[in-house]
């Protein structure tokens, strides 16, 4: 079975060859750590998350590098710095270990590396003398730019002409560039401001020469799959692209790229300048299942837009609910081991087809509500615990995620015979009795909701 992804470059889906399939490389662009990320800001989290699960299921665990970095120096990181009168590094680990947590509640997978560019400035400083030093790059007052006019291929995996380009995008006009579309490499230090030391004199590098030296310094000069948000194709991977092939003799960066659509909210782009963000820590904070939140981020289609709203995370939990309600029933039966994760699997070989995958879930836990005999339910528990990692999906027990683990054994059997008992009453059509039944529920504090999978039941306490 082929995997086929649509890449940005040829804005055609294409089957998935590695250039070496004992060494799969995987990069994305990853957050500036000043304040907690926005669920937007998640959405590449777990969609490439699942892209990793998919290509180590596919190679190998071990056969699969994936590398997400952490933006430590910036403007916005400074300000905040100032602000409390501490350095840039109490910001930006304050807010990389609020990220981290924030991705683990959501079941993203940790890295293979997790690089920062402060912990690259050699790199970066070496990679502007490399461009300098070959006519792609220029010093001015103190800057360091990228001349795009040196670069023919300017402009071409956003096939728009460089002035349109410019006319959409935030592009400093400034005394120090020769052409309006050049880029900063290295910028001067302002007072005051954290500063690194280079040929070039004390200052700090641009936005898009960290990503090009930290693939160059983790993964290799060129890498199977480069990903990110849709508003990243210009400037910033344009720009990635560009410099990286100047600095290395006209190799590809990445032979697949791979773009998620924004996140809306009221049909308006997420974003903290709009003012129209809700962060996953807080959603956390106030006991949202972070299972949830990936559920509904898997919801869409990964390169078409979604609107987050409060509807779209009721229906992800109660989706969760009917899959963990037949896990629960099926507590006693023994997965079986060695199970594929079947038509899921195939759903994510359609680049990345998360609806269709998570419908196909919805099939096989039918399939394991409906088994009639152990071997039947151990082969569809099996599937459907394959299928849930592949997701990222079902990693709780089922009593945790019900809130059922420190219920009273005696009480939970009490209620478990009063819920199969009003199974019964419906099935016999004795609706009065089933009626009798749940209102002896509802006094025992059990909220119960019936899906097409059996009956859920938690237990409100206060």
């Amino acid at each position: 079975m082929a995997l086929k992804l649509y890449d940005t470059a040829s804005r055609t889906k294409r089957d998935f060859v590695p250039q070496d399939a004992g060494r799969v490389t995987l990069y994305v662009c990853g957050p500036t750590v000043y304040a907690p990320a926005h669920v937007g800001n998640f959405r590449p989290e777990v969609v490439f998350d699942v892209l990793f699960r998919v290509l180590r299921h596919r190679y190998g665990e071990d056969q699969v590098l994936f590398a997400r970095n952490f933006t430590d120096v910036d403007d916005k990181i400074n300000a905040a710095a100032a602000r409390e009168g501490v350095d840039i590094s109490v910001i930006s680990q304050r807010f990389t270990k609020i990220y981290l947590d924030d991705a683990a509640a959501l079941n993203v997978l940790p890295k293979t590396f997790e690089p920062t560019a402060t912990g690259h400035m050699d790199h970066i400083v070496a990679m502007i003398e490399r461009l300098v030093a070959d006519g792609f790059a220029y010093a001015e007052q103190g800057h360091v730019l990228f001349s795009v006019k040196a670069y023919e291929a300017y402009g071409g995996f956003s096939r728009r002409p460089l002035e349109d380009m410019l006319a959409g995008a935030r592009v400093e006009v400034a005394p120090y560039k020769r052409d309006p579309g050049d880029f900063v490499l290295w910028k001067p230090a302002k007072p005051g401001e954290p500063s690194w030391p280079s040929p070039f004199g004390e200052g700090r590098p641009g936005w898009h020469i960290e990503c090009s030296a930290m693939i160059e310094s983790q993964l290799g000069e060129t890498i199977d799959i480069h990903g990110g948000g849709v508003d990243l194709v210009f400037p910033h991977h344009e720009n990635e692209i560009a410099q990286s092939a100047c600095v290395h003799g006209g190799k590809a960066l990445a032979n697949y790229w791979l773009h998620n659509g924004f996140l809306s909210m009221n049909d308006e782009k997420m974003s903290k300048s709009e003012g129209n963000i809700v962060t996953v820590h807080e959603m956390l904070a106030r006991g949202i299942k972070g299972e949830s939140v990936r559920y509904a981020l898997l919801s869409g289609q990964y390169r078409a837009p979604l609107d987050w709203d409060n509807l779209l995370l009721e229906r992800a939990l109660k989706s969760l609910d009917r899959l963990y309600g037949v896990l629960r029933r099926l507590g006693g039966v023994e997965a079986a081991s060695g199970a594929e994760p079947g038509a899921v699997l195939t759903a994510l070989h359609d680049d990345l087809n998360t609806p269709k995958a998570l419908a196909a879930l919805f099939e096989i836990a039918g399939r394991a509500n409906k088994a009639g005999d152990k071997d039947a339910q151990s082969a569809a528990k099996g599937e459907l615990l394959a299928a849930g990692s592949l997701l990222g999906l079902l990693q709780e027990d089922p009593d945790a995620w019900f809130g059922l683990d420190s219920v009273d054994p005696d009480e939970r059997a009490e209620i478990d015979a009063l819920i199969e008992a009003r199974a019964e009453a419906r099935k016999a059509k004795d609706f009065a009795r089933a009626d009798e039944i749940r209102d002896t529920l509802t006094a025992k504090g059990v909220q119960m909701e019936d899906s097409p999978e059996g009956s859920i039941w938690r237990l409100s306490r206060g």
